[in-house]
């Protein structure tokens, strides 16, 4: 009789766990598919390297984006998402699903910041641009850019990165490093310069060096992009001539804190960067050029041209002789002293 009752009680208390268990797993299957709260906010979680699974699901909890923060571990830990859930900063919104946010942290898909940075700049404006954004620090950009060593491992033969970190639209997780904007934006300038233009660049007797130093020159001379594979053309026939190339863009880039204003005094200061004074393209680029602006240093427009002037509107006034070019200054830059652009007194 006692061994009837004994039995009866094991039954019963089996039967009561299977109920509780069916109950809880019901209750898990229900929360997993309901949303952590209503309105859709969206809050940004960050999730720091070795935090456990009981405070993220806390925070989740705090930030009303799981209505429970023990059911979010049960859940986790009843369907394998406890040990594959990655660090990170994560945008979840209130109308997730626990499931939905697991997914999403198991597969680390962290928020990517957007990062735009336009032609035309130097390494310093660069590293100004990535540390607005949030990312990685200026200071860490620039160090590892001027790194002679640092660079040639990179695959650069060039004393620094100038000209080689690809202006373009990035998107990076908030934990990326100087080196893994430095390594993204090189691959880009990679892409963007294939073998194919190496062979065109040899054909022309420059180095890729020289070509995306003469980019830059062209990048920065370039108001209207319809007029590159000109100013291009100008740069070629001036450096086949033996002409100084004569452009204010690579004086104001050898000049230490530049004030926005280019003095007779600048063009007359010997840099390395002064082509009023050197011969040849300068050492090394002074900015970063896109794809067009390297383009049109391999592939000018044929043309006579060894000067251009502005026109104070966007685009240039081209010429093949001194004269003309005289005239052209006298047209568009009365009463604005040195003329600019392509020679302001060519020799």
């Amino acid at each position: 009789m006692m061994k009837q009752r004994i039995a009866a009680l094991v039954a019963g208390v089996i039967g009561l766990l299977g109920v509780v268990t069916f109950l809880v797993y019901y209750d898990l299957k229900q929360f997993a598919h309901t949303a952590g709260g209503s309105g859709g906010y969206e809050h940004h979680l960050q999730v720091p390297p070795g935090q456990s699974l009981a405070a993220t699901a806390e925070a989740l909890q705090r930030h009303q984006l799981v209505r429970s923060a023990l059911k979010f571990r049960m859940l986790a830990r009843l369907e394998g998402y406890d040990r594959r859930l990655k660090a990170g900063e994560y945008s979840l919104r209130s109308s997730m699903s626990p499931r939905d946010i697991l997914e999403r942290m198991s597969k680390g898909l962290v928020r990517l910041h957007r990062l735009t940075i336009p032609e035309g700049l130097t390494i310093s404006q660069m590293a100004g641009q990535i540390e607005k954004v949030g990312l990685a620090r200026a200071a860490d950009i620039l160090e590892r850019s001027k790194d002679p060593a640092y660079v040639r491992a990179q695959g650069i033969e060039a004393p620094s990165l100038e000209g080689y970190l690809y202006p373009e639209t990035y998107f990076f997780p908030r934990t990326v490093t100087a080196d893994g904007v430095i390594t993204a934006m090189l691959q880009a300038f990679r892409a963007a310069f294939p073998p194919e233009w190496q062979q065109r660049a040899s054909e022309l007797g420059f180095t890729v060096h020289e070509t995306v130093t003469l980019a830059s020159i062209i990048e920065k001379e370039t108001g209207d992009p319809s007029e590159r594979s000109l100013i291009s053309s100008v740069f070629h026939n001036r450096l086949k001539r033996g002409m100084r190339l004569e452009t204010d863009p690579t004086v104001i880039y050898g000049i230490p804190n530049f004030d926005g204003n280019l003095t007779r005094k600048h063009l007359e200061t010997p840099t390395p960067f002064n082509t009023y004074l050197i011969r040849g393209l300068p050492p090394g680029p002074i900015a970063s050029p896109g794809k067009e602006a390297l383009k049109a240093a391999l592939f000018p427009a044929q043309s006579d041209f060894i000067f251009f002037v502005s026109k104070n509107n966007g685009t240039h006034h081209f010429s093949t002789n001194l004269a003309d070019h005289h005239r052209a200054v006298q047209h568009y830059q009365t009463g604005s002293g040195l003329p600019g652009g392509g020679g302001r007194q060519p020799n």
